[in-house]
């Protein structure tokens, strides 16, 4: 008899298979080819029109024509300058603009955010009855178009609209509400009197920030903008209902359970199990919502086309005026790059106020280590 000797692997019979030579690249080869039509449709769609803007918004392109053509000036930044640094109506409106969307951002994004996850806690009961129709009822508003939406709330916040017809069974007297253009800071301290919104104090009004008084920056949205921050809010605390929902029903039973045992009422268990479960759901639904809120223009396009009083114009809005309206296609380029480099930087302030500090201090302790380890080896 013969003997047979193999060289075999740790509990197998036959030694283990090596990759071939080159098969590793073949793979790699093969990987790209199956994303280049994905890679070619965004370059072409995505990547080449925004460089294209990137480059309009350093010209006086009118709208007319190539925008490399011979004809077209290089201009610098003299575009954003426009907006930035040189006293003048852009610059004006473009600080208007910022204004009235902080005030946007500030009112809508956390009531949103709260109404959405109160929403999924409640839809998520277990003994709640028809909480298919109620998950469904909450959610249509989304999936309706913004547009006609915003159509029905014209109807409804007229002055003889159903909104201020409820009103007045209390006997208050409704606004012309996307006629108005008083703050509603300016309308409070008034009916605390400490200021009429006719006399403004003088330290207010004639002091000059970014071409703007301060009695202008401190307005507080005006009403025609609160009727507006109803509607996104109605509208889009469904879509955010959803991801808080997905959140509730991926939570461990086990960790609520534990929490009961130890004697945690409803409330401690929402506040202490709960709502840290949810972080990253939170961190979502607030970076969707910063983003969303800075880039409104649908709502401002149909309903008010930035007034009454410029106090409804948002850079989003104002971009599409200057490029389609007053020809002005590079300064329209430039409030959009400076809308994404603001958008950018508040999303990134907020991913680090709302980060897991227990996570990263782990992972900066893991790089501390793989540092220190490596500077052993070294040496």
């Amino acid at each position: 008899m013969s003997t047979l000797t193999t060289t075999a692997g740790p509990g197998t019979g036959r030694a283990p298979r090596r990759p071939r030579q080159g098969e590793g690249q073949r793979q790699s080869v093969a990987g790209w080819l199956f994303v280049t039509p994905a890679l070619f449709v965004l370059g072409l769609f995505l990547l080449i029109p925004i460089v294209m803007a990137l480059w309009v918004s350093f010209t006086d392109w009118n709208g007319r024509g190539s925008p490399f053509s011979s004809r077209v000036e290089l201009v610098g930044a003299d575009n954003y300058a426009a907006l930035l640094t040189e006293p003048g109506l852009s610059r004006q409106d473009f600080m208007i603009s910022l204004r009235n969307t902080f005030y946007y951002v500030v009112g809508v994004v956390p009531l949103q955010t709260v109404i959405a996850l109160l929403l999924a806690v409640i839809v998520n009961q277990k003994f709640l009855r028809g909480r298919t129709f109620f998950r469904t009822a909450f959610y249509f508003p989304s999936v309706v178009s913004s547009v006609a939406i915003s159509l029905v709330f014209l109807f409804l916040f007229t002055g003889t609209g159903a909104v201020n017809q409820f009103l007045a069974l209390f006997g208050i007297d409704g606004p012309v509400w996307f006629s108005d253009p008083r703050g509603l800071i300016h309308l409070i301290g008034d009916w605390l009197g400490l200021w009429s919104v006719g006399r403004p104090p003088s330290a207010l009004a004639d002091t000059q920030v970014l071409s703007l008084s301060l009695w202008e920056w401190f307005s507080g949205p005006s009403v025609a903008l609160t009727a507006i921050m109803a509607q996104v809010i109605w509208t889009t605390a469904g879509t955010f209902m959803l991801m808080f929902l997905a959140g509730l029903q991926d939570l461990p039973t086990e960790v609520e359970e534990a929490a009961m045992v130890d004697g945690a009422n409803r409330w401690q268990r929402f506040r202490n199990v709960t709502v840290p479960h949810l972080r990253p759901t939170i961190l979502l639904v607030v970076t969707l919502g910063v983003i969303g809120t800075w880039q409104v223009f649908d709502q401002m396009y149909v309903m008010t086309q930035g007034g009454p009083a410029k106090t409804t114009l948002t850079p989003a809005f104002l971009s599409y005026t200057a490029a389609f309206r007053q020809q002005q296609w590079g300064q329209g380029a430039a409030m959009a790059f400076l809308l994404f480099l603001l958008i950018f930087l508040l999303t990134s302030l907020q991913r680090f106020v709302l980060r897991d500090k227990d996570e990263a201090a782990t992972r900066r302790a893991r790089r501390r280590q793989q540092r220190a380890t490596r500077r052993g080896a070294r040496a």
